[in-house]
């Protein structure tokens, strides 16, 4: 038995942590208010893996949820107190050779203001704003009619 990687990172509301495993069977992840507790068997060989977390801060065991790709499993742990930020996620300041930040994720969140969104939520809106709309203009772009002829338009030769 040996503890699955895992990377972790820090939202307003929340807490994620990804469980790299590959493969994953018989997950099972228990929520309590301070600790976090995974276990599965992973890979093409089934080894066990197992890690518990005795957490920063304590967290809503009840709006804590978990996603299980065949990738990895991810829990998002609902704080107790939204909005303080936490510096790690162990409860003591030990470095745990398994557990690392996941600065793909990482967002330095506590400077933002309630109103701002993400990217990825601009992103979104920007999408669910373009449509098969018909009265919406599109601006014009210089060189853009159809009429001229572009440099590229020429003849091909044939493929011998």
């Amino acid at each position: 038995m040996q503890p699955a990687s895992a990377k972790w990172y820090d939202r307003r509301d929340y807490v994620f942590i990804e469980f790299c495993v590959e493969d994953s069977k018989e997950v099972k992840i228990d929520f309590e208010k301070t600790k976090l507790t995974f276990s599965c068997l992973g890979g093409s060989d089934s080894l066990k893996h197992q890690n518990e977390v005795e957490l920063y801060q304590s967290i809503d065991p009840n709006a804590s949820k978990q996603k299980r790709t065949d990738r990895s499993v991810l829990c998002c742990l609902r704080k107790e107190e939204p909005g303080r930020s936490w510096p790690r996620i162990t409860k003591e300041k030990a470095k745990l050779n398994w557990l690392s930040v996941d600065f793909n994720n990482w967002k330095d969140w506590e400077d933002d203001s309630e109103e701002d969104l993400s990217n990825f939520d601009r992103f979104s809106e920007m999408m669910n704003n373009m449509g098969g709309d018909e009265d919406v203009e599109l601006p014009e772009v210089d060189g853009a009619d159809d009429s001229s002829p572009d440099s590229d338009d020429e003849k091909m030769p044939d493929l011998e």
